[in-house]
């Protein structure tokens, strides 16, 4: 069985299922625990080839892109009525069938500081006085906080001004009701000054538990991030004023699932009724702090009479279910540009949902026809058989064979390295390639020959000068690339100049320093800069704050979100360069420099005419290295900027993440993407040999 719980949920699921096999000796259950953003992409790879779990525990969402990619399968009993909570049924049902049985359901709610509050607001009107009197700016404390540039914490607003994200039809966001949603959003997130700028989870988390936040939006999981301590209670969400409908937060049912490789089948169903129910589902309350499923378990006064689960079980009956139809997958990025957008004030918020419809469109698109198989293959099989008698024509005349025959027992020692490559490079490559030729979308590959190509380099989804097209996000990369290099080769060099004399004490010291940056792995330092360049809380805008200029909100603009981004990546890099020129340099002879000084050359004269040629050719390949590698730098685009302002400051190897993981799962296209960065890399550097070759 797959799960993703942490802390207290998983030790609580761990002691269901130890109850569970004390109980029923026939069971043997083995519990595997996976980052909650990596059981889909397992279970995609491993279902269909028999190596995945029985079960899988996951939230509802997923069940119609599991339930169309055969991943999971119909539950064999369904339960009776009143088994579980009705509201945590309906939505593991796709198609008629039931796909699972509820553990837990989760919402958001608000938490609240009863040493600053006195009682959960029953209006957002009451929401908005209450935290006005909370705030307390000079004390840096603010009435509300959630997180207000999620589109999840978004959704009770959106509700309870009558709107939604998915219709009877499928998504459509340009509504007027999700537009007075979005306003209202800015209203509590900017315009009242009720909250924090940029307010991220950790951030919530922090000030909750500091006694900064009087109010906070949160789900069940928070009650794991609350320090021993904390003074808190908890309400239901309120009541929009100016509609007089609840604000409805989404309903996400956590539920154990049958995977279609499941060896027994109704052993596993067992397990999971087990589960669900009975002591299991009591333990998973009190010890996890989930508001269970099970009906007969809010009969129980220690889980009836718990304040928390108790607010839980109240809210339950003001919810929306999440849909579980495989496009709502496709709303999220969009629809947080849109959030995003007004909360900056860059867009009003129905022209910034009708570029989130017009980007949803784009995803869901239609999928190319399918095209004949024959012509490519006999394409194929004619460039085979031509690069095979070019091969065996070259081996002839320069007598490759006798060649071999004399070296056999080199080739044997290099067999295994060969043999590696061809696996763990050649063989990947290869099916990555093939893939750019076949379009997917929920589990099914159709052959599409070179339309995904088409489709990248005609621009057929966006304008040519739009965030997300193909030029522009290369003419970006190409920019990121060669401002990152030169910055790199800049203070690489500089440095190793200033810690190359012998005299300079301390030289180890500092040498073991400047290496630090490097050394740390890329994605701590990524998210240490992130929070420095924080807008509120950020160091750098206290810097800024402290010598008299205004703070910068560096991701709302494409240039100061670019210079996050090459700051970052910046600090990461130059250490490399440093490295290999400090090893030239102890390559160069001193008499050479000595020479020259006697000659009477000015050090800048030293430097370009005699260090800089003897340097080069150990820097040479090194700056090559070094653009590959920051042309492909996923980790400081996805973990500082995200990409923001909507999709400006994305690179090729990041808008085909996008492709394959945020977008409907559209692997052909991603690996289109891909292809095409490859061929990009392999013109760089063929042009880079022909200007080395061409200098004197």
């Amino acid at each position: 069985m797959w799960h993703s719980y942490r802390g207290a949920e998983a030790r609580a699921l761990e002691r269901a299922v130890e109850i569970l096999e004390r109980e029923d000796g026939s069971v043997d259950v083995q519990v595997l625990a996976l980052p909650n953003d990596q059981i889909n992409q397992k279970l995609v790879a491993a279902v269909p080839r028999n190596n995945g779990p029985d079960l899988v525990i996951f939230g509802h969402d997923r069940i119609g892109d599991w339930a169309q990619s055969r991943i999971i399968a119909p539950f064999p009993e369904p339960p009776a009525r009143g088994v579980y909570l009705e509201p945590t049924i309906e939505p593991l049902r796709r198609g008629g069938d039931l796909y699972g049985l509820p553990l837990a359901f989760k919402s958001l709610v608000l938490y609240f500081n009863p040493l600053l509050v006195r009682a959960a607001p029953r209006t957002t009107d009451d929401l908005i006085a209450t935290a006005r009197r909370a705030t307390r700016r000079d004390r840096g404390v603010f009435g509300l906080v959630y997180e207000s540039q999620v589109v999840y914490h978004t959704v009770p607003w959106i509700t309870g001004f009558g709107g939604a994200l998915f219709g009877r039809d499928g998504p459509r966001l340009a509504t007027a009701e999700n537009a007075r949603a979005f306003a209202f959003a800015r209203r509590l997130g900017v315009e009242e000054g009720v909250m924090p700028a940029d307010p991220t989870s950790a951030l919530v988390g922090d000030l909750f538990n500091r006694g900064k936040a009087a109010m906070v939006v949160n789900g069940p999981w928070f009650l794991g991030d609350l320090r021993d301590g904390t003074p808190y209670r908890l309400g239901t969400l309120p009541v929009v004023s100016d509609t007089r409908l609840p604000a409805r937060p989404f309903l996400t049912v956590e539920a154990i699932m049958l995977t279609t490789c499941a060896r027994d089948p109704a052993s596993a169903a067992r397990v999971a009724r087990a589960l669900t129910q009975g002591q299991s589902a009591i333990v998973r309350a009190l010890q996890g702090l989930q508001p269970v499923a099970w009906s007969a378990a809010w009969n129980d006064p220690r889980v009836a009479g718990h304040h928390a689960l108790s607010v839980f079980r109240r809210q339950l009956d003001a919810t929306v279910a999440m849909p579980n139809d495989p496009r709502m997958a496709s709303v999220w990025e969009p629809a947080a540009r849109a959030l995003r957008k007004v909360m900056r004030g860059d867009a009003e918020p129905i022209a910034a949902l009708g570029t989130a419809d017009r980007q949803i469109a784009t995803v869901l698109a239609p999928p190319p026809r399918p095209r004949s198989t024959v012509p490519y293959l006999v394409g194929l099989g004619l460039a085979f058989a031509l690069l095979a008698l070019g091969i065996v024509r070259r081996a002839r005349r320069i007598g490759a064979v006798p060649k071999a025959r004399a070296a056999r027992h080199a080739y044997a020692y290099l067999a295994p390295a060969v043999l590696a490559v061809a696996v763990l490079i050649a063989l990947p490559f290869v099916v990555g390639a093939s893939m750019s030729l076949f379009w997917h979308r929920g589990g099914e590959f159709r052959f599409v020959g070179f339309d995904n190509f088409v489709r990248i380099l005609l621009s057929q989804d966006q304008g040519i000068g739009d965030p997300g097209s193909f030029y522009f996000t290369l003419a970006v990369t190409m920019a990121w690339t060669t401002a990152n290099v030169a910055l790199h080769v800049a203070i690489g060099l500089g440095l190793a100049l200033l810690l190359r004399p012998a005299w300079l004490r301390l030289r180890g010291v500092y040498r073991t320093l400047l290496i630090l940056p490097w050394a740390v792995p890329s994605y701590i330092t990524a998210l240490v800069w992130k929070g420095m360049f924080h807008r509120q809380f950020g160091a750098i805008n206290a810097v800024l704050e402290a010598v008299g200029a205004r703070p910068v909100s560096f991701f709302g603009r494409f240039w100061t979100a670019f210079a996050a981004n090459l700051t970052t990546n910046t600090w990461l890099g130059f250490p490399f360069m440093m490295v290999v020129t400090l090893g030239a340099l102890q390559a160069i002879p001193r008499d050479l420099e000595d020479a020259a000084a006697v000659d009477g050359a000015s050090a800048w004269q030293r430097f370009r005419h005699v260090t800089l040629p003897l340097v080069k050719p150990a820097l040479v390949p090194a700056v090559l290295l070094g653009s590959v590698w920051t042309f492909n730098m996923f980790n400081v685009i996805y973990l500082v900027s995200g990409g923001e302002p909507d999709g400006q400051t994305e690179i090729l190897i990041s808008e085909a993440y996008r492709w394959a993981f945020d977008r409907q799962s559209q692997y052909g296209y991603a690996a289109a993407y891909a292809v095409l960065i490859f061929a990009v890399l392999i013109l760089y550097s063929r042009a880079t040999r022909r200007l080395k070759e061409a200098e004197p």
